[in-house]
């Protein structure tokens, strides 16, 4: 598992873009799945952005491309790219963010910048955290947890500095 959070470095971004809608193609097509042209179009949006992007946010941006403007447009195509782990609920924003390890079983934390709003998946190892030694203890069995934190980003941190 790579430590490291996906969200707030540089990179060439319409080259992940890209790579990541070809990944969640071809994961749809060897599921069996359909990866339609609206689903895909809410991917992009999502991936376009290092910050998450509530429903009515991805339904606009649907809507100026053609595929509607009623709200079960974006919810479903959310709900199937959540469901099929390409797409994550940020739960204390009720926003979604494109999934930095599509295809990995993983267990992400997100941090969150107040500042600028970017949102950067990193990976946990739920196994030797902390809630995990708290559920063992008290013979609780942990089925799903969310991970959020909220501060400020290191390039908002670096702007301050200036």
């Amino acid at each position: 598992m790579d430590p490291n959070p996906i969200g707030f470095q540089h990179h060439d971004h319409s080259h992940c873009v890209a790579d990541a809608v070809a990944a969640a193609d071809r994961s749809c097509r060897e599921a069996g799945l359909q990866l339609t042209p609206v689903r895909k179009r809410a991917l992009e949006i999502l991936l376009e952005e290092h910050r998450a992007l509530g429903a009515y946010d991805v339904l606009a941006r649907l809507a100026e491309d053609g595929f509607g403007s009623q709200p079960p447009v974006a919810y479903r195509a959310l709900d199937f790219l959540t469901k099929h782990g390409f797409v994550h609920k940020i739960e204390k924003l009720n926003a979604f963010i494109a999934c930095a390890h599509p295809g990995e079983l993983h267990t992400p934390a997100f941090l969150i910048c107040t500042t600028c709003q970017a949102v950067a998946e990193a990976e946990t190892d739920p196994s030797h955290s902390l809630l995990a030694n708290i559920a063992e203890t008290t013979g609780f069995r942990i089925s799903r947890a969310v991970l959020e934190a909220e501060g400020t980003c290191p390039n908002c941190l670096a702007s301050e500095k200036r």
